[in-house]
């Protein structure tokens, strides 16, 4: 009798799966290079280089004593604070583990092996991934210019077909690539768009536009009911390690992927942390004056060098260096990690988060060392 793998009898689209690879930890590199944590600068993860508020700190500290408590299922307090703070209802809302978690919600709750999702190309990793896990098929739609290019997106809907297109992903701004689809490019695009496609807009790194460059997207949730606004607190809120996101979308949507939630998917320190970090607006400015410091500092520091680079309107930026591999490979041997993004097709590029000005020189003095390794 032969003996079969258990693994044999998963889904075919589930063993295709190559999964998401994220930034190189510290202590990771730390082992490999014989370094000293403290020396290492990690600009790899688009993470807030100051930290956390110190009323998330305090409001973790006061829920310790609960630890051994189930967190609340349904994120009441949560859900009331960001209901107040966007104008919406509660039942508009979806929570998540990271905004991550959203994104597979609505992957869960609305693709199936019959249906299709589209995405640009050189956009986020996830959204291939989460539609591959559901088993329905991806639709890569070519970009313009490393951006979303409406058209194309449209373009790629698939419409009478066997798979038809269930959930278009948009990230504003982009990650890897930084760039932006104004709000009105990407108003005409939600207005052009099927109304039984799902449009997920992924904007985790909203917080760090300036005014004028922000989408009124939640607004725009009362014009389309197929709407699907995703945000998170890991970037500009510093609360990355907690693992925390939401959704706002119709209640009919919202409904939906509650179905599909795990209902301790976001844990007790995270809801307090979350509810707190939207308190400390002087924290927040503070974080997105340091970030616009660091990427003045940053590009600064490239245009120096004679690289290239991709004007980015988040906390991070992808540039240009030739070789990339072999750029990072130095970087590492020098105690710096950044995201090499050869896996989105753009094997010349770094993404490199901005860091505190002490790290950027650090960052900006390796980089240099070794673009000068390269060419001897």
């Amino acid at each position: 009798m032969a003996i079969m793998d258990n693994c044999d009898f998963a889904p075919s689209h589930v063993r295709g799966i190559a999964p998401y690879q994220p930034g190189k930890p510290i202590a990771e590199l730390a082992r490999e290079m014989d370094l000293l944590e403290c020396d290492i600068v990690k600009l790899a993860s688009n993470e807030n280089p100051l930290g956390a508020s110190p009323r998330a700190l305090a409001a973790i500290e006061n829920v310790l004593m609960e630890v051994a408590r189930y967190p609340d299922g349904s994120g009441f307090t949560l859900k009331a604070a960001l209901a107040q703070k966007h104008g919406v209802e509660m039942n508009q809302i979806v929570l998540g583990n990271g905004s991550n978690d959203v994104l597979e919600l609505a992957a869960r709750a609305f693709l199936t092996p019959q249906t299709s999702a589209v995405y640009s190309q050189y956009a986020f990793a996830v959204y291939p991934l989460a539609t591959q896990a559901a088993g329905a098929r991806g639709i890569e739609a070519p970009a313009s210019n490393f951006g979303h290019d409406p058209e194309a997106l449209l373009a790629a809907i698939a419409r009478d077909s066997d798979t038809p297109t269930r959930i278009l992903f948009i990230a504003n701004p982009n990650n890897p690539t930084g760039t932006l689809l104004e709000p009105d490019r990407l108003l005409g695009l939600l207005e052009r768009m099927p109304g039984n496609v799902l449009a997920v807009l992924d904007e985790a790194y909203t917080e760090y536009l300036p005014e004028a460059l922000r989408s009124d997207s939640v607004g725009w949730l009362k014009r389309f009911p197929n709407l699907i606004v995703t945000r998170t607190f890991s970037k500009a809120y510093g609360l990355a390690g907690l693992r925390v996101g939401y959704a706002l979308t119709s209640p009919q949507v919202a409904d939906m992927m509650n179905r599909v939630r795990q209902p301790f998917n976001v844990n007790a320190f995270a809801q307090a942390a979350a509810v707190a970090a939207m308190e400390d607006i002087a924290f927040l400015n503070e974080c997105l004056e340091i970030n616009r410091a660091g990427m003045a500092q940053l590009t600064a520091g490239f245009e120096r060098l004679g690289l290239g680079y991709i004007p980015s309107s988040g906390n991070f930026v992808a540039l240009r260096v030739g070789d990339a591999a072999a750029i990072n490979r130095s970087l590492l041997a020098q105690g710096v990690i950044v995201r090499p993004i050869a896996n989105y097709g753009m094997p010349e590029h770094l993404r490199v988060s901005v860091g505190l000005e002490g790290e950027n020189k650090v960052f900006l003095q390796a980089l240099e060392r070794a673009l000068e390794e390269l060419k001897e």
